[in-house]
């Protein structure tokens, strides 16, 4: 038996809740990196379900992919702060973030 397109959907949900959840508790960056990204592969998640239930072709697959990039480019950008960061403070605890002021 084939899923449908509500088990999808509570999956991708489920996934963003927790991502946001996620982002919202943790009090290190990368906590918080991590949340992103399951809010990411939640959106992902529904992309695809969507493009397989409809008449979208290709295209959920495609937005997919473009995701996936951004989410890589954003972790390289975020690690590299938050390595910048622990190198000035010794902890990546973003409470700490306001010192960064210019």
């Amino acid at each position: 038996m084939q899923p449908s397109l509500s088990n999808y959907l509570l999956v991708g949900a489920v996934l963003f809740v927790c991502g946001v959840i996620c982002m919202a508790t943790k009090r290190n960056g990368i906590g918080v990196l991590m949340g992103v990204e399951l809010v990411l592969n939640g959106a992902n998640i529904n992309f695809v379900a969507f493009s397989k239930f409809t008449a979208l072709g290709l295209d959920g697959q495609v937005f997919s992919l473009f995701v996936i990039v951004l989410a890589a480019a954003e972790a390289a950008v975020a690690l590299a702060i938050a390595l910048n960061f622990y190198n000035n403070h010794l902890t990546i605890d973003v409470d700490r973030g306001n010192k960064l002021k210019g």
